[in-house]
């Protein structure tokens, strides 16, 4: 039986034509099947179909019925120049399009327009625990990640690799963001090894011998095709001077384990620190995408040395630490972030059992965290 998604469009659909995005393998069709299974859908994976609309655009006007009123077009990044017309079919015949792809980058650098606001943009991620319920399995999701072909895979390391030698590294080549496959495979393996850490493009390009300029553009590429994303420095604070160095995480764990060749992290140890951090990172950031949550995400350090892991806007700050018992040092960041009285409410994520409470500090284990987001704090 198919996992339901928390992420729906049919609402979005009766209004607006969308944007789908995704990183390869997130669901997408998946999710658009369950949803809008009568609906008419074309797919630019299809080798024969894409030669014909490049050559000529215009042909999409003869393969859409006179009357159909819903169009999925599949990968529409393939032929960016497709938009003009999805624009003019909008205004003439009020078709509603949902326009899905793994990669808003050639979209972006080709300079061609997004619907001039007649289209809402989605992001679709890998499953989250409240979509697996009782499948979810936190000790699977940290060593071979959330991505759901791979999670429900009888064989997820071999898919992982899979992923890794033919998408990240062959299909970013071949779409030309990165010609050079050897020294773009060797950045991925420092990029995974400084997951979930402050970003030095500095360093990452020493270790990957590759120059710093060019290791900005490959992070600038992970972001563009959903592989990963910043997380900005939250700079606020009057007590304490904040550093304004972003992190950086990878979209799905399993990437990061794959890429650096383990098949077991134990969550107990400084990597499993990392990807119980990324674990959480992800979750919230699906449930603000979903849930259309008007929060930004941000973490904060001092040059003291204080770290808070995440923040919501100015209201809400979280503390994540892969381990069973909190001690006073665990909570010293939250504590230094309290004295700029911006935030309302604290909490610390643990692997523990027990809902605790600590000067005003809510100290959660996973599954009561998770559920406590859901119902909106």
């Amino acid at each position: 039986m198919p996992i339901k998604r928390k992420l729906t469009l049919t609402e979005t659909l009766t209004k607006k034509s969308c944007f789908l995005f995704g990183a390869r393998q997130s669901g997408k069709s998946t999710l658009i099947d369950s949803e809008f299974k009568d609906a008419f859908k074309l797919s630019l994976l299809d080798l024969n179909l894409r030669r014909e609309l490049i050559q000529n655009p215009n042909h999409l006007k003869k393969i859409i019925p006179p009357n159909e009123k819903l169009v999925v077009i599949d990968e529409i990044q393939k032929i960016p120049e497709l938009l003009d017309l999805i624009h003019l079919l909008i205004e003439e015949r009020k078709i509603h399009f949902l326009l899905t792809g793994s990669s808003a980058i050639k979209l972006r650098r080709s300079g061609v327009n997004f619907l001039g606001g007649r289209a809402r943009t989605r992001y679709l991620f890998p499953f989250i625990q409240q979509e697996l319920g009782t499948q979810y399995s936190l000790e699977k999701a940290a060593n071979v990640g959330l991505i759901p072909s791979i999670y429900l895979s009888e064989e997820p390391h071999e898919d992982l690799k899979s992923y890794v030698s033919e998408y990240l590294i062959q299909e970013i080549a071949a779409e030309g963001i990165s010609r050079n496959i050897p020294s773009f495979s060797r950045f991925l393996e420092v990029a995974a090894l400084c997951n979930a850490q402050l970003l030095n493009y500095q360093n990452v390009g020493s270790d990957s011998e590759v120059k710093r300029g060019t290791v900005k553009n490959y992070y600038d590429i992970l972001e563009e095709t959903l592989i990963g994303y910043r997380l900005p420095a939250w700079q606020k604070s009057k007590k304490r001077k904040a550093i304004s160095t972003e992190k950086f995480y990878f979209f799905d764990v399993g990437i990061v384990n794959s890429l650096l060749g383990r098949k077991t992290v134990s969550l107990s140890t400084p990597d499993g620190g990392y990807i119980f951090e990324t674990l959480i990172m992800h979750e919230v950031r699906s449930w603000i995408e979903y849930t259309k949550q008007d929060y930004k995400m941000s973490f904060w350090r001092s040059t003291s040395g204080f770290e808070v892991d995440l923040l919501l806007n100015d209201e809400i700050a979280i503390e994540i630490k892969a381990k069973k018992k909190i001690t006073p040092k665990d909570l010293a960041g939250l504590k230094a972030l309290k004295e700029e009285q911006e935030i309302k409410k604290m909490f610390v994520i643990y692997l523990g059992d027990t809902i605790l409470h600590e000067d005003e500090i809510t100290i959660l284990p996973f599954q009561n965290f998770i559920d406590q987001m859901w119902n909106k704090f």
